[in-house]
């Protein structure tokens, strides 16, 4: 058996000679990239909106099957727990799909959804354009103003 010479093997392979240089050792090596966990912090004035619309939200679904169980079921409901007493069946309708829709973007903003922060503000920069072009600058005015301008200030907060 004939025996192979480490050596010329790695010659051949255009390693380095043991005689040559050696490699250079490496110092600076970047850190070991891992992906870092997002951390979500719910800013106190959004939790703050998203219970008050879950609340409202709550409040006029229950207004809207109160007045269709009392449409439809006559004195089944005490006429003292009717917050809209005057309301028609269509408008019960309305109600309890404002209040769905409205419980739904309280949940959507507690969890920080981009798209319920785009509906919150499209909805208060609707409600300031009414405000102002109809000439009603009033207390309610500057704060869907301050709420606004707080909710563009926390943005990054959503995702």
């Amino acid at each position: 058996m004939a025996t192979v010479n480490p050596t010329s093997h790695r010659r051949a392979q255009g390693s380095p000679t043991p005689a040559g240089p050696a490699p250079l050792p490496t110092q600076h090596l970047p850190p070991r990239w891992s992906p870092k966990r997002l951390t979500p912090s719910l800013p106190l004035g959004v939790a703050v909106l998203s219970v008050g619309l879950a609340a409202v939200g709550l409040v006029l679904f229950l207004s809207g099957a109160l007045i269709f169980l009392n449409t439809y079921i006559p004195q089944s409901v005490p006429s003292a727990l009717l917050i809209l007493p005057s309301v028609d069946p269509l408008g019960a309708a309305i109600l309890l799909l404002v209040g769905t829709v409205l419980v739904g973007l309280a949940n959507a903003l507690w969890h920080q959804e981009l798209w319920a922060l785009y509906l919150t503000v499209g909805a208060l920069f609707a409600g300031e354009a009414y405000l102002f072009f109809t000439a009603t600058i009033t207390v309610l005015f500057v704060l869907l103003l301050i709420v606004f301008v707080y909710l563009l200030a926390v943005r990054q907060h959503f995702y």
